[in-house]
């Protein structure tokens, strides 16, 4: 059994056995009783100088082997998103060619793919209304001609400008009245990106619920779904309830998952999680289980998956995508533990050293012997070497 020596709460260190990794089934047949996409994140070329304010330079093969992975479980891919780092540290220019790219990889092997259209191609202070509805309509065109379903992803500069519920309305109606199929709105909420506080026009839950609701409910038949990423498993639920039979609900909680999408005798959510990325053959499980029925199935295989959610997405909850990446790394999907914009460095190592033996306990490292000859090399950078 593969073993490693790890540092103990008292200072000291213990020997850890890695138990190994679960043999996935993955799937023959597509998904039917949820629509589930992994947000997927990008692996950086190791040596470009990804540093901060740099352009992003990415390894390209192993970005979109990545998406390949999530597609061979059955998953969607949800791609240029705030797990792709849009916003921090990701560019408009190598957005656009993630978007192409993942376009092409999907178009050729049939996956399904969605992709994020925002305006953060702008200053963080625009001048007006107008240009940032004209940022949205430029980044929905590329999204479009990609293939991709499009995901309007929430906007700091529309944040930073509008003065209530009907500026939202205003852009969003206008964007809804062109997109070429229906689209997908995003709510990420202020622990994902502070900037995004007040967002729908109004600080208090529920006044941005009703703005919410009524401007889906305006555009209906323009509206795939809606992705709501609130941490808040009460609210999803009665939103749920609000909102047209017609559209869905993509769950963002990476905090309560299994129960969301399991649902009750009234409803239940489907799925576009970050967290999916790195638990992608337990989701995989999971899901085939509820095709076939088998409830009991579908809790044992998301069961160990919560707790490394819920350390992945601990506050500060935006700093999410350094897990994902280091999940990503010690099972081998990765050549380094590298982030665009030297992010990695957004988590601790007594963070990652938890999330190594949680992702472990779910069975989700499937090469015990990399992931700890990574992980002994982590600490040996860290000063940590035993």
């Amino acid at each position: 059994m593969t073993s490693l020596i790890l540092p103990s709460e008292d200072g000291g260190t213990r020997e850890y056995r890695l138990q190994g990794g679960t043999s996935w089934t993955r799937p023959t047949a597509p998904l039917t009783a949820r629509r589930a996409y992994a947000a997927a994140h990008v692996i950086p070329e190791v040596l470009a100088d990804n540093t901060p304010g740099a352009p992003a330079r990415l390894d390209w093969d192993a970005t979109m082997a990545y998406r390949h992975e999530l597609w061979s479980y059955g998953l969607g891919v949800a791609d240029a998103m705030d797990t792709a780092q849009r916003g921090m540290g990701l560019d408009w220019a190598a957005t656009q060619e993630l978007i192409r790219r993942s376009g092409e990889e999907a178009l050729a092997t049939g996956g399904r793919i969605a992709a994020g259209a925002g305006t953060d191609q702008l200053s963080s202070a625009p001048r007006s209304l107008e240009e940032v509805a004209a940022a949205y309509e430029e980044q929905i065109e590329v999204v479009e001609r990609s293939g991709a379903t499009v995901i309007l992803m929430a906007s700091r500069q529309l944040a930073a400008l509008a003065q209530g519920p009907d500026d939202y309305h205003a852009i969003y109606g206008r964007l809804l009245g062109q997109v070429g199929s229906p689209a997908i709105l995003h709510w990420l909420g202020p622990m994902f990106d502070p900037a995004l506080a007040g967002y729908w026009g109004d600080s208090e839950i529920g006044g941005a619920t009703d703005s919410f609701v009524a401007l889906v409910r305006d555009h209906a038949d323009r509206i795939d779904g809606v992705k709501v990423s609130l941490l808040d498993a009460e609210h999803e639920v009665a939103l749920r309830r609000a909102l047209p039979e017609s559209v869905r609900v993509y769950t963002g909680d990476d905090f309560n998952y299994p129960e969301l999408i399991r649902g009750d005798e009234v409803s239940h959510s489907d799925a576009l999680l970050g967290i999916f990325a790195a638990i992608a053959p337990a989701a995989s499980a999971a899901l085939q289980a509820l095709d076939r029925g088998d409830l009991a199935a579908y809790d044992a295989a998301f069961a160990p998956t919560l707790p490394l959610a819920r350390h992945v997405f601990a506050a500060p909850t935006y700093h999410y995508k350094a897990g994902i990446a280091f999940l990503a790394w010690l099972a081998g999907h990765q050549p380094g533990f590298t982030m665009v914009g030297g992010l990695q460095s957004g988590r601790s190592v007594g963070h990652l050293i938890e999330a190594f033996r949680l992702a472990d306990d779910a069975g989700l490292l499937p090469d015990p012997e990399l992931a700890a000859a990574r992980m002994r090399a982590l600490l040996a950078v860290a000063g940590l070497e035993a």
